[in-house]
């Protein structure tokens, strides 16, 4: 006679290995039952097994999503660029393009991923200066970590996965940098084979110490280091956490400035709770389009692009007075904090449409902003050199300028 046993949940006796069976038995789920499987993303046989699939920790990881623009040259300064949630941190290390690069073959290709950040020097530096640095860094908030619970006696081990294709081989470090409690431990990766897409494993050690505050500010940072100067040379990569240190940075570099030969692109990037292997790595969660470009908007919203004259709408907007015309847009999702609004701005750039004629204007502002739950959900635009309207008039509102490029750009990054 079979025994029934009743439980809610199991957990191993050590470790984080539950074995279930062993080589050569049947696991089998009755029929009509649901097998929720972790780390798998197929539904198998008749039985229904299948995987939970959490939301990516890392945004934009396939690097789909680049709402600023798909190719930036004479880079020279740290900004987002090319892929969003990626920022680029050039600290006077040489010029560089960023694009955001199409695969059509490789590796990563086959894997699964169309796009990558791709990075080109232009301007070599074969000698930085002391605080010089090539960074690309990624950066979370720290009520998205909370999986991790770092900082207690239960905290979980960080697993890094990407995909890096170079035409330098050698050895480069990644950073995790604790912003809030000022620490950071490392792991370094091996490029074996020039111009190759190869997959990296990084595993970080859990941290009982440094808690998150559990809020919308930086907590962690990675940042893939690919040149540095002596500041961020001396001391040793940190594999386990540490007080922050300036010399511990950049230990192990690819030295990418060194000649404009250089290149590095990077896609596939996941994160995951605990430490996996190459065998053992859950699949990258890939999503929507629609949902990776909504994850990405609550940091950059790019509400109006055009370059044809009298491009998309902008919203709808009204006279306060003749020359004060003013617009609030509810912003969707919701924006991490009150943003720096960024207009292309020149005369008569844009256009309303009130009262039977129309009323040209320069640029747009920031007038106000409405947090609510500690998230930005309206803001309310100044239509700055606007004149000639009439006061208590509605009026909708376009682009009028050919060329012009992006319009208007709303930016809560960390």
């Amino acid at each position: 006679m079979a025994s029934v046993l009743k439980v809610d949940k199991l957990d191993p006796q050590s470790g984080t290995a539950l074995e279930v069976g062993t080589s050569g038995d049947t696991i089998t789920v009755p029929s009509g039952a649901t097998f929720v499987v972790a780390g798998t993303t197929e539904i198998t046989g008749t039985n229904n097994v299948q995987r939970y699939v959490a939301q990516p920790i890392a945004y934009n990881g396939d690097m789909q999503v680049s709402q600023r623009t798909v190719s930036e040259t004479g880079i020279t300064d740290n900004r987002y660029s090319a892929c969003d949630r990626y920022k680029i941190e050039i600290d006077s290390c040489g010029t560089w393009t960023v694009i955001q690069e199409t695969l059509t073959s490789g590796n990563a290709y086959d894997d699964g991923f169309r796009k990558a950040l791709r990075l080109d020097c232009t301007t070599a530096d074969a000698s930085p200066a002391a605080a010089d640095a090539v960074i690309v860094s990624h950066r979370f908030e720290g009520q998205d970590l909370n999986a991790f619970k770092k900082g207690t006696s239960n905290a979980k081990a960080y697993t890094l996965a990407f995909w890096i294709k170079s035409n330098k081989t050698g050895t480069a470090q990644v950073n995790f940098n604790d912003q809030e409690n000022t620490r950071m431990c490392s792991g370094t990766y091996t490029i074996s084979i020039a111009d190759t897409w190869e997959k990296k494993i990084i595993n970080i050690a859990a941290d009982t110490s440094g808690a998150s505050n559990n809020d919308n500010t930086e907590f962690i940072r990675i940042s893939w280091w690919f040149d540095a100067g002596s500041n961020y040379t001396g001391g040793t990569v940190p594999t386990a956490w540490e007080a922050t240190s300036a010399s511990d940075k950049g230990v192990e570099t690819l030295s990418l400035a060194d000649s404009t030969s250089n290149d590095v692109a990077i896609t596939g990037v996941q994160l995951e709770v605990g430490e996996f292997t190459s065998s053992t790595l859950p699949p990258f969660q890939h999503e929507s389009y629609g949902d990776n470009l909504s994850r990405c908007r609550r940091y950059c919203n790019l509400h109006m692009n055009t370059d044809q004259d009298g491009g998309p709408f902008l919203g709808l907007c009204f006279a306060y007075t003749s020359s004060n015309w003013q617009s609030s847009l509810q912003l969707s999702p919701p924006m991490r904090a009150v943003p720096t609004v960024t207009s292309v701005s020149g005369t008569n750039y844009y256009r309303i449409f009130s009262n039977g004629g129309t009323v040209e204007y320069d640029s747009i502002s920031l007038n106000s902003a409405t947090l609510s739950g500690g998230f930005c959900t309206v803001v309310d635009l100044a239509m700055t050199g606007a004149s000639g309207g009439t006061a208590g008039y509605a009026g909708k509102t376009k682009g009028n300028s050919t060329g012009a490029g992006t319009m208007l750009l709303m930016d809560a990054e960390l």
